[in-house]
């Protein structure tokens, strides 16, 4: 094993209010591993608080002192993406999104409506059909590499929570368990995108929805898999 490397999440990029946004922190594990990978988080990440980042023979680990918070392991998964909805379509669905009606996390850096132009990633879905929601989307430039792309772990965060609203309707208030994601081609900021999410299965507690990021020209650029878990209403 490498020595660990420090990693303190930002109050910026929170989910709920005193843990990291799941999406956000699943890209920072991922950054440690080449190509698609699958992480699976085991505690909610806290807020402005030192952890350590450590390869391992199988991949990469989140750790806070002896407390596993997240592990990544290389995922080659399969997953059918639909094709890119009409820009118009998806233009009239926007006003509808969920979240602007009832919200559960309304800070959420990347959903929450409450965030800022400028601040949140303010991503938000609306429904086109159900169990497939989509919005148009640009990233902000200051989350960008040398290059002008959208660096991994926003690319990871971009498709979290669509894939959460694409389940809402049956998973209630849920929490990301597991997500993998494969990126086909560098995720420009300030050009025109677009971010869907769709339902695929509902077994109990565990929800799954695919997601997927399209430029606005029809290039599919990056795809996601994700796992739901609905909170125990107990």
């Amino acid at each position: 094993m490498n020595t660990p490397l420090n990693l303190i999440i930002d109050k910026r990029f929170c989910g709920p209010p005193a843990s990291g946004n799941g999406g956000y922190v699943a890209g920072c594990l991922a950054s440690m591993i080449d190509g698609g990978s699958q992480v699976t988080l085991h505690a909610p990440p806290p807020l402005d608080t030192p952890m350590q980042l450590r390869t391992t023979d199988s991949g990469a680990e989140l750790w806070l002192d002896e407390q596993r918070i997240g592990s990544a392991v290389p995922s080659h998964f399969e997953l059918d993406v639909p094709p890119m909805p009409d820009l118009g379509q998806v233009a009239a669905a926007e006003p509808h999104y969920a979240g602007f009606s009832m919200h559960n996390l309304p800070g959420c850096f990347v959903c929450g409506p409450d965030r800022r132009p400028g601040d949140g990633l303010r991503i938000f879905a609306g429904p086109l059909a159900e169990g497939l929601v989509a919005t148009r989307w640009q990233a902000p430039a200051d989350l960008a590499d040398e290059r002008g792309n959208l660096l991994t772990p926003f690319v990871w965060a971009a498709l979290d929570c669509p894939g959460y609203f694409a389940v809402n309707a049956q998973s209630g208030p849920a929490l990301l368990g597991r997500f993998a994601v494969k990126q086909y081609a560098p995720v420009p900021v300030v050009e025109p995108l677009l971010v869907m999410g769709w339902a695929l299965t509902h077994d109990g507690r565990k929800h799954q929805a695919g997601t997927a990021i399209y430029h606005a020209d029809g290039r599919l650029l990056a795809k996601g898999l994700a796992t739901w878990i609905s909170l125990s209403r107990a």
